[in-house]
């Protein structure tokens, strides 16, 4: 085994999963049909693999919702919420997606990546029962398919697990639980050493690539000291990912495993583990094909950085592969007949990246190329440089503007808020929701008929102008107090933007999965990037036309453009980040000229954006305020801020937050309670907060009691005048049958609070 890939995207280069999941939740295709779907995408993958050359691929890596979420049925750590729902399957969608009786399990993003999972809850009084089913299944699949191919079956390691879990019985510290779950990773390992002769397990330990402490670091000794020696024919990878890991490494190297996987993309401190490996008997699986972007590899530079690797580590104790599972790329380019032939050859997606991880390994260890492979490899020096020198890539007026700025403040927030209520008159409590309505099947067949040619421009705005009436009309009718257009025009919240604005290109069908059935198609930033024209000033403003009542401007932030987009990385983020913030402001100083002034300028994707070493947090936080404040300080004080962000938890960021010096942001909260609050009352927090008083990710419809319950949580916490009502996110994935009565709940709940209080 010479190459390996650490997990490969699993919704299929069409969707297929999507569809199907979506199918069987509206009834309309059977469990059975759902499963074949998903077995036919797990044989086409691997074959995908061992078609390409790659030794050695991922079993468990497959997923019907999330593997945090397959974890917990792995090991049987099932909350006692749901202990209720007799069938598996039933239980499993529960969980993930809330059912009529039962709410959601929280979800949030994985580590800073765009991905999200389910947060196990875990209870000392859990009873933990094994089912390895899926993973035998699913092996023995994998050996029909590929029976010459090495596998290795993807876990997500103990201490990982119990790090990203959260306690339900009254309890803090997860890890309190090691015990526990050490006794059934052991009896998972005796299960599957029964597999086959040998068997090859890669826990994934990503955990280790965050400022760790020493009570992980023990327990990652303890642990597997213990699972490396429970069967002489199991053989352990430890892998991690999206950073460097070098105190886990020192530990690593002084247990039994077999081999230490590290990411050697965006974990260059790496190579200061080199020593210590070498001295050891591990094997060391080098990530240098990047998992988490979208660039093709500069064959010639890895080669160069696996040979300064082999100068020290043995090259027969090396293998070659990615830096992280494929997940997070798209799927294949085949698909993209209409994007620029330039641009797309300086692309590579997950089956490009096969072909990628193949030569590098056959250059490096002296194999001999195939005709098709020196064509590839030919190809690949000539887009790498034509990267480097393409005019299309620096646009020097927008260097010079950034290079030049003065910055100027906003009026202090106690100020400008008296102002702000003076002009809007809203009341306490006052009702809003965060931006996006539902995107009907109505709404995509006319962006999409639009697209293909067969309906005019006019015939489109005219469509989405009916939408955007009936929407207004709307929530006039249930007596929202501030509205909004409902992004109907809007394909995503960072596509939409990224479509207008030079130094971005898209793909046709570069998905990359979110979570469960939802994809997004982030855009590729390739250049420098600015504004040729205004993109939301039309449609904001035909929107306030239509009311009397406040229409909110919406605007996606620059950090979570940066965030949710494929990033060049011919230079650092800030750079991007700070061109993206100019683009920005030239559009909110023109809504503001046609007299929009309460404008929301989303940064859903802030905290995701963080460095995942502590000593790195400083230097991000820095820009990313700045580039805010760059975008939004250009109005008057009475123009009205709002931001939004989503999973985030803001105990070690509150302070950022204030630094953002929006007027008004709105979190999503309804999973966890108050308690994400409580952090803002903590602080002195003097900004309007709009706390989610429902989850939009579950199809349920929130009764007005539940959230009467929930604002009156809320008001334990922070005044009424310093708080605002509105759903958790957007809801452009809600369909009306479900946002309709939630919204007028929403409304009539907070109507019943203020009777009371009144």
């Amino acid at each position: 085994m010479k190459s390996y890939v650490l997990g490969f995207p699993r919704v299929g280069e069409q969707r297929e999963l999507k569809f199907a999941l979506e199918s069987y939740w509206k009834n309309s295709i059977s469990l059975a049909e759902l499963e074949s779907t998903a077995k036919e995408l797990r044989a086409r993958h691997w074959k995908y693999q061992a078609d390409a050359g790659i030794d050695c691929f991922s079993v468990n890596d497959f997923s019907m919702y999330d593997g945090m979420l397959d974890m917990m049925f792995l090991l049987g750590s099932i909350p006692n919420r749901f202990k209720d729902i007799e069938n598996r399957t039933a239980r499993y969608f529960a969980m993930a997606r809330g059912d009529k009786t039962h709410t959601a399990m929280e979800m949030t993003k994985w580590f800073n990546t765009n991905y999200h999972y389910i947060v196990p809850e875990l209870s000392a009084n859990d009873d933990l029962n094994l089912d390895v089913s899926k993973i035998v299944n699913e092996y023995r699949e994998a050996r029909e398919t590929v029976p010459e191919s090495s596998l290795k079956i993807n876990i997500v390691g103990i201490v990982t697990f119990l790090k990203l879990s959260k306690r339900v019985d009254g309890k803090i510290n997860s890890l309190e639980l090691f015990d526990k779950y050490l006794n059934i990773y052991s009896s998972l390992i005796s299960e599957l050493s029964k597999l086959d002769e040998k068997v090859i397990i890669q826990f994934d330990e990503p955990a280790f690539v965050t400022s760790i402490g020493n009570e992980e670091l023990s327990l990652l000794k303890i642990a597997y000291d213990k699972l490396a020696v429970i069967s002489n024919n199991v053989k352990i990878i430890v892998a991690t990912y999206f950073d460097h890991s070098v105190e886990a490494t020192k530990v690593l190297v002084n247990t039994p495993i077999s081999a230490i996987a590290l990411d050697f993309v965006l974990g260059e401190k790496n190579l200061e583990s080199l020593e210590i490996i070498a001295k050891s008997d591990k094997k060391l699986l080098v990530g240098i094909v990047n998992g988490r972007n979208i660039w093709i590899n500069d064959i010639k530079k890895s080669i160069d950085l696996l040979n300064k690797i082999s100068s020290i580590v043995p090259k027969e104790r090396i293998r070659v592969g990615t830096s992280t599972s494929l997940l997070h790329v798209p799927y294949s380019l085949k698909y993209e007949i209409k994007m620029d032939d330039e641009i797309k050859s300086w692309l590579s997606y997950a089956v490009e990246k096969l072909d990628e991880v193949v030569l590098i390994k056959k250059l490096f260890f002296g194999q001999a190329l195939s005709h098709e492979e020196k064509a590839k490899y030919s190809t690949n020096i000539k887009s790498v440089i034509s990267r480097k020198t393409s005019s299309r890539v620096i646009d020097k007026s927008v260097r010079q503007r950034v290079e030049n700025f003065v910055f100027a403040p906003r009026e202090n927030f106690e100020t400008r808020i008296k102002k702000q209520h003076e002009v809007f008159q809203y009341p306490p409590l006052a009702t809003t929701t965060i931006g996006s309505f539902p995107q009907t099947a109505d709404v995509r067949k006319a962006r999409s008929d639009y697209k293909a040619g067969k309906i005019s421009t006019d015939e489109y705005n005219n469509f989405l102008k009916l939408e955007i009436a009936k929407t207004i009309k709307f929530q006039e009718d249930i007596g929202l107090d501030v509205l909004v257009h409902g992004e109907f025009e809007r394909n995503d919240m960072v596509e939409y933007f990224g479509e207008q604005l030079n130094g971005f290109a898209f793909s046709q069908n570069g998905w990359v999965q979110s979570y469960g059935s939802r994809c997004v198609k982030p855009p590729h930033i390739y250049g420098d990037v600015s504004r040729p024209k205004p993109m939301t000033v039309d449609w904001i403003s035909y929107a306030q036309s239509l009311s009397n009542k406040k229409v909110k401007g919406m605007l996606t932030g620059p950090v979570t453009i940066l965030a949710w987009s494929f990033v060049r990385d011919d230079q650092p983020k800030s750079e991007t980040s700070r061109q993206i913030a100019f683009a920005i402001r030239d559009e909110i100083e023109d809504l503001e000229k046609n007299g929009i002034d309460m404008i929301q300028v989303d940064e859903a994707a802030f905290k995701e954006g963080y460095p995942l070493r502590r000593e790195d947090i400083v230097i991000y936080e820095k820009w990313a305020v700045e580039d805010f404040l760059v975008a939004t300080a250009v109005v008057k004080p009475t123009t009205q801020i709002h931001t939004h962000m989503c999973y985030s938890e803001f105990n070690d960021i509150i302070k950022t937050i204030e630094a953002m010096d929006a007027d008004v942001i709105s979190i999503e909260t309804s999973r966890s309670g108050n308690s994400l609050l409580k952090v803002f009352e903590k602080v002195g927090y003097k900004q309007e907060v709009g706390p989610g008083v429902y989850d939009i990710h579950s199809p349920r419809v929130p009764s007005v009691d539940e959230m009467v319950k929930q604002i009156e949580l809320l008001l334990e916490v922070l005044p009424e005048r310093q708080l605002w009502i509105n759903p958790d996110c957007g809801l452009k994935t809600r369909g009306w049958a479900e946002v309709e009565p939630s919204l007028k709940n929403m409304v009539e709940a907070v109507k019943v609070v203020r009777t009371k209080r009144s």
